[in-house]
């Protein structure tokens, strides 16, 4: 069992990060679901950039704390979660989820759940346009459904 939690300035290389889970997976491992969140480009042409902002160690442990959660409801083999800090364009990679299991239904599910929760609760503050950005209704719903059971 690996569980890895980044947070960095620099862009992240899908290829590498995959390579780096490949070699950590073992033979009980059957799936392995990924998601990458990009900046979307809010006023069409317009290039605002996205800030990010985060409390160095405080960040991390509030990841952790999602990802045991996960831990707690999946048998999961592997968790990756590298999220980005600083200022983003649109179209830059924010943040890359992966999770690996035995079956795709809980690799699906885990990665899911992990990334429902960290657009809640992760200790990660968004600007965009000199305005904070704050959970939609829409995300707080979703991460409420995982606690109704659903």
């Amino acid at each position: 069992m690996s569980v890895e939690i980044r947070i960095q300035e620099p862009d992240f290389s899908l290829d590498h990060e995959w390579q780096a889970m490949r070699a950590r997976l073992g033979t009980d491992t059957g799936a392995v679901a990924a998601f990458v969140g990009l900046v979307r480009d809010v006023e069409p042409g317009d290039s605002t950039t996205l800030e990010l902002e985060h409390y160095p160690g405080m960040t991390e442990k509030s990841i952790a704390e999602i990802v045991d959660r996960a831990l707690a409801r999946w048998q999961l083999t592997d968790v990756l979660v590298v999220h980005r800090v600083g200022k983003l364009a649109p179209a830059d990679q924010i943040v890359l989820v992966a999770v690996g299991s035995g079956h795709r239904a809980e690799a699906f599910a885990g990665c899911e759940f992990i990334m429902d929760f960290l657009k809640t609760d992760a200790v990660i503050w968004k600007k965009q346009s000199e305005r904070w950005i704050e959970a939609t209704a829409n995300d707080i719903e979703r991460a409420s459904n995982w606690q109704k059971g659903s």
